[in-house]
């Protein structure tokens, strides 16, 4: 396999607090699917689960971007799912999905990481 795409991207906690304080209910649907989102709101702090998410989306973003097609992907388009070991990995629908099959992706590779503070992640495509 050979990756064709590599993004890494990193979100600040406080600001998804702040967003859940002033935006709860819109920004939620709009970000997350409800897989994620009953994922993330299971856990003691939501907001590091939803930030380790949205990095992860903003990660798988940017290693689609060579492709010159990822001028607008909804952030829903991503989504960070979990194998029952708890490895994370990334099913990509809609747009994204179009764009990943024209680069021959054949499969994802996800990394998060978070602190009380910062969540992080990376996210590499693979193609045959």
């Amino acid at each position: 396999m050979n990756a064709v795409g590599v993004g890494i991207d990193l979100v600040e906690v406080a600001r998804v607090i702040q967003m859940l304080e002033q935006h709860a209910d819109r920004a939620v649907e709009r970000l997350l699917t409800d897989g994620e989102r009953e994922y993330c709101f299971a856990q003691a702090r939501p907001a590091v689960h939803i930030a380790a998410r949205l990095a992860a989306k903003e990660a798988a973003f940017k290693a689609l971007s060579p492709s010159g097609e990822t001028a607008y992907l909804p952030w829903r388009e991503f989504e960070v799912i979990r194998a029952p070991d708890g490895v994370p990995s990334l099913r990509l629908h809609g747009k994204a999905r179009e764009t990943a099959g024209r680069l021959k992706v054949a499969s994802t590779m996800v990394s998060l990481t978070h602190t009380q503070e910062h969540a992080a992640a990376v996210v590499i495509l693979l193609a045959e």
